[in-house]
């Protein structure tokens, strides 16, 4: 059983992750880096102790390993959920499906940036898996719409979805490199609080007036929920199975995420997506199985 607890807990990771969207509709209201700051500042008084009890190692830290944990604090943690989130308010968080199908996107970024960042190479079949990834990913956003009738805010969704997956695809390959140096409660510790001390600076400094205040009860009480379970506790057990598994093998187990939540998105709407938008799904998701299976065996 326990050979198997990484997968599992990768598997736990995504599931959470795929009601994350949902859990976030009453946070509307609020800023997004708000949002981010708040969550990762409350992880982060969690996993104070972790940093203190491995404080030597983070004085020990050499630049490689700095690199690392500062680009997955920065676009892992304060870029990818600040897209993420605005990609969710452009679709009035009403069509989530769109928006989580395309964070699909972010293995084929991952092998990608794997590629350039550790020297592998590309294979014509993983570049021409990648056009039907592109394919895909086109027919889940826009479906049989043509373009005369394309929704600008769900353009603009999908933009910012793509950039998550960059964001959160190259946190993947930075965050395992980050695990060769630190243990992975380390990693999360600081990565939970270099986030939460990058979102203060940019708040203190943005003249946004972005103040407490403006949070009611039951949002304080579902951000409390998020970092409870899609957030610091999800963040928490990916690095878990991160440490334990190759990169690709975690990219491959991140796939129940879109699956579960346009299931889910599908029994709380009543509004399954359509025969393009399927075939998009299908084209995409089996890409992306194909390329990060294939990238799991060259490396076993």
């Amino acid at each position: 059983m326990k050979k198997y607890l990484p997968y599992l807990t990768i598997i736990i990771a995504a599931l959470l992750w795929s009601v994350d969207a949902f859990l976030r509709q009453s946070l509307y209201s609020l800023s997004p880096l708000l949002i981010i700051t708040i969550e990762h500042g409350i992880g982060s008084l969690l996993f104070t102790p972790i940093l203190i009890k491995y404080w030597d190692n983070v004085k020990k830290l050499k630049q490689p390993g700095w690199v690392s944990v500062l680009w997955i604090a920065f676009f892992g943690g304060i870029c990818g959920t600040y897209f993420y989130t605005k990609a969710l308010g452009y679709v009035g968080y009403i069509d989530l499906s769109i928006v989580v199908l395309l964070q699909k996107f972010q293995p084929l970024f991952a092998v990608s940036l794997a590629a350039i960042i550790l020297k592998e190479k590309l294979s014509k079949r993983y570049l021409v898996l990648a056009l039907f990834a592109m394919l895909g990913g086109y027919l889940v956003t826009f479906g049989n719409k043509p373009i005369s009738i394309w929704d600008n805010n769900t353009i603009i969704a999908a933009l910012f979805s793509l950039l998550a997956a960059f964001c959160w695809g190259s946190s993947t390959v930075l965050g395992k490199q980050a695990l060769q140096y630190l243990p992975y409660t380390l990693v999360t510790a600081l990565r939970l609080i270099i986030t939460t001390i990058t979102g203060l600076i940019i708040i203190i400094f943005s003249n946004w007036g972005i103040i407490y205040s403006q949070i009611s009860y039951d949002q304080w009480k579902m951000l409390l929920l998020i970092v409870f379970s899609t957030g610091t506790v999800a963040l928490f057990i990916y690095y878990y199975g991160l440490n334990r598994l190759p990169a690709s093998h975690t990219t491959l187990f991140e796939l129940f995420w879109p699956l579960s939540a346009v299931i889910i998105d599908w029994i709380i709407k009543g509004e399954p997506l359509s025969f393009p938008q399927l075939l998009g799904a299908i084209i995409l998701l089996t890409s992306m199985t194909i390329l990060t299976q294939e990238n799991s065996n060259e490396r076993t």
